[in-house]
Parts: structure tokens; C-alpha cells; sequence
């Protein structure tokens, strides 16, 4: 529509703002289905999609591209980067030992921040102030707590609960069925493992590793299936972790042993 984009060119120098009528949308060429509660001050990249039932909160602001799923909340003043993917629902293979089913929409909470080209299944709340930074995903049934860090290409598997003010850096894998408390450290390239049987059995019983309030995970270290590490522990970069490991206590090595006491107390749990 000529007069549309005129007007539209005219109204915004800045990226497009979404008025709460429904209908009148600024963004080109964007897909909203009826049903959409738009907030204050929304405002909206090109080629956006929002699904059914979806909620956006007063000042969110979405990028070019992005795909809200049915159902999904977004909480007042959180921004979502170009490319990302909100709510989807979980499949499975035919070779999926866990076979999945319909889950709940996606809950994130307020000021968060997605970056671009993430995804974040259904199933899953995301807490106030959390940022999932470029090229990560969050699988469904998990849960990021309030003002918790995401690192880029992060891969953060099924039915896994982090604590707030978690810090993952780039490019760990944490795995499913894991918990990781408040204020844990996990530096780059951590991979966390729930498969004793590396695929060899199909009993589905999987249990990732328990990270306790205020450890510290170096970069690279691995951690076997079902290992605990102790509050205020530090694992150094490059450790097999096959056994927990004790409270302020330092590990090292393949296998990692306790060669010490850890240098200092657990990290600040403020923000």
C-alpha cells in the first residue's frame, strides 16, 4: 500500500513503533494474528511474525525477522534480536530415545535480553533481567534465572534449571537434566555430559551434572554424568571431572584431582 509506507516513511525516523489498535501495524511486511495483545510502545522490525495468543509487553522491542510462537509471554522492556525464534514446540526422531510431547508456552520475563539467530523452545521461563546472548538455544522445560548470562553459541539442553546470576561464556554445552545454582562461573567451551552409556542404552535415564552455589568451572574443563561440584569449588581449565568434588576445594588434571583449597570465596551472588 503507496499511501501505508509514505505515511510509514514519514511518522518514523527511528525503527518502526507498533500502535496498540490491532490492525495497524508499521512494520512491513509483518504477520500478527488477531488474537496478539501488543503493550505501550512495542516496537517491531520488518517480517515479524507473532502466532496466536501471544503477549508483548510495554516497551518490547523485536527485530527484523523474528517468530513468536503461539502463546508466548514476553515480559515488559526486553529486546529480541534480528532472526531469533520464540516458543517453538519440541520434535523428536524416530531415533529419539526421549519422545516429546506438547508443552506449555514460553514465559520470559521482563528487561531481557535475546540476541540475534537464538532460539528458545517452549516449555521454558527465561527471568527478569537475563540475556541469552547471539547464537545460543535453550531447549524446553528449562529454566534461566534472573540476570543470568547466556554466552554466544551456548547450547543449553532439555529440563536443565540455572540459578540467577549465572555467567556461561561462549560456546559450553550444558547438558539436560542438570541443575546449576546461584552465581556459578563456567568459563568457555565447557561440556557437561548426562550419559554414563555414551548412547549405548535406551532406558532414557539420563543425569547431568549438579553445579552448587558459587562454583567456578574453567574453560574446556568436562564433567562427566551425575558429578557434584561442592559450593565455592574451582575446576581449572582443561579438567575431566569423573567424581564430585569437595567444597572450596581446586581440582585439576585428567582425571581431576583436589590439589588445594580454592583461592578465594564464591563470587558475588549481587548483581
Amino acid at each position: 500500500d503507496p499511501v501505508h509506507h509514505q505515511g510509514y516513511r514519514q511518522r518514523h525516523a527511528a525503527p518502526p513503533a507498533v500502535r496498540k489498535k490491532k490492525g495497524a501495524v508499521d512494520a512491513l511486511h509483518a504477520f500478527i494474528d488477531p488474537s496478539v495483545h501488543l503493550g505501550k510502545d512495542v516496537r517491531l522490525g520488518h517480517n515479524v511474525v507473532l502466532m496466536q495468543d501471544v503477549v508483548l509487553g510495554d516497551g518490547v522491542t523485536l527485530g527484523h525477522n523474528v517468530v513468536v510462537h503461539p502463546g508466548t509471554r514476553v515480559g515488559a522492556g526486553t529486546t529480541v534480536g534480528d532472526n531469533s525464534v520464540l516458543g517453538q514446540q519440541p520434535r523428536s526422531s524416530v531415533s529419539s530415545v526421549r519422545k516429546v510431547a506438547p508443552v506449555p508456552p514460553l514465559l520470559i520475563g521482563s528487561e531481557v535480553i535475546i540476541g540475534s539467530v537464538v532460539v528458545v523452545y517452549a516449555g521454558t521461563v527465561v527471568r527478569d533481567q537475563a540475556m541469552i546472548a547471539d547464537h545460543a538455544a535453550v531447549r524446553e522445560l528449562c529454566e534461566i534465572g534472573e540476570a543470568s548470562i547466556i554466552g554466544r553459541g551456548v547450547m543449553v539442553e532439555l529440563r536443565t534449571l540455572i540459578g540467577p546470576r549465572v555467567i556461561i561464556q561462549t560456546g559450553s554445552h550444558i547438558t539436560g537434566d542438570m541443575v546449576i545454582e546461584e552465581g556459578v562461573f563456567l568459563g568457555a567451551e565447557v561440556t557437561c555430559t548426562n550419559d554414563n552409556s555414551m548412547g549405548r542404552s535406551r532406558s532414557g535415564a539420563y543425569r547431568g551434572p549438579h553445579l552448587k552455589r558459587g562454583c567456578s568451572i574453567g574453560s574446556n574443563a568436562t564433567l562427566l554424568p551425575g558429578v557434584v561440584v561442592g559450593e565455592g569449588a574451582m575446576v581449572a581449565a582443561g579438567a575431566v571431572v569423573t567424581k564430585d568434588v569437595p567444597p572450596f576445594k581446586l581440582v585439576m588434571g585428567v582425571p581431576a584431582v583436589v590439589v588445594g583449597n580454592a583461592r578465594s570465596a564464591p563470587r558475588a551472588a549481587g548483581p
